[in-house]
Order: structure tokens, then C-alpha cells, then sequence
């Protein structure tokens, strides 16, 4: 039946887990310091006390099932998406959740699924800099750089 409904194990889990990000009210931190603090709180979900396999899982699960996408897809526009509106102007909200959720899902795919050696060796503190950087710049409106080469 797990095979006929879910097509895997992993796509039952991905269906009947509870995911709860447990995202912070980001209108409590100081708006330079929401970037940093997302990224911060992700990492600290993924890999803090008490952090278990059930979000990279469902990353392996939406990668190739549908129903684990449709779970993901459902997380990010009930959790991601009204946790970003809540800080970010209005108009913008959508397109700015779309890609600080790219961010933080390439993080995330990169660093617990692949473990790519690079990005899995990256102390967090670099990671929370240099990501919360850019996490900070899609919350404020700033153009990409520009610099020339």
C-alpha cells in the first residue's frame, strides 16, 4: 500500500511528518539583524540540539516524489512565505520569500543532502554571515551587485 500511495517510504513520511520550522517573528529583530537571524535559526534547526533527519529527508523525498514536493511547497507557503511578508514590504513579499526560500533550500540541499565537502566544511558562522548577507539584501530591496570585473 506504502508503495501504491506514496510510491516510497520516503514519500509517506514526507506526507504524514509534521514540519514545524518554528520560525522566529522576524518583526522582533532589529531589521539589519533579520538576514543573519533567519539563516541562524535555520542552521540551528538543522544541526542544534534536538535537530533531527526529518528535513533533509523531506529535501531527498521532494527532490524525486510529488506528494513530498506538494508537503514542501505547502510548508513554504504556510510557514516561509507569512514569516517573510511579516518583514518585508508588501508588494514584494511573494517574489522576496521565493528567493530568500532558493537560498536557504540550495543551503540546505548542498550542505545535508549532497553534503558537498565544500559547503559541508563551512563553519557556521561563515555561513551566517556570508548567506544572512544575502538574505538581508532580498529583505531590504538591494539590487545585486554591480561591480565591475
Amino acid at each position: 500500500m506504502v508503495m501504491r500511495y506514496y510510491e516510497s517510504k520516503e514519500g509517506l513520511f514526507a506526507a504524514a511528518a509534521d514540519f514545524d520550522l518554528m520560525l522566529p517573528d522576524l518583526s522582533t529583530l532589529p531589521p539589519a539583524a533579520m538576514g543573519e537571524g533567519l539563516v541562524r535559526h535555520f542552521l540551528a534547526r538543522w544541526e542544534g540540539p534536538g535537530a533531527g533527519d526529518e528535513l533533509p529527508a523531506l529535501l531527498r523525498a521532494a527532490a524525486t516524489h510529488p506528494r513530498a514536493r506538494a508537503r514542501a511547497a505547502e510548508i513554504f507557503e504556510q510557514q516561509v512565505a507569512p514569516a517573510i511578508a511579516s518583514a518585508t514590504a508588501t508588494a514584494r513579499a511573494p517574489e522576496t520569500a521565493a528567493l530568500i526560500g532558493a537560498q536557504i533550500v540550495g543551503l540546505a540541499f548542498t550542505r545535508y543532502v549532497l553534503r558537498l565537502p565544500a559547503v559541508a566544511a563551512l563553519d557556521p558562522e561563515t555561513i551566517v554571515s556570508r548567506v544572512g548577507a544575502t538574505v538581508q539584501a532580498l529583505l531590504d530591496g538591494e539590487p545585486g551587485n554591480t561591480r565591475q570585473a
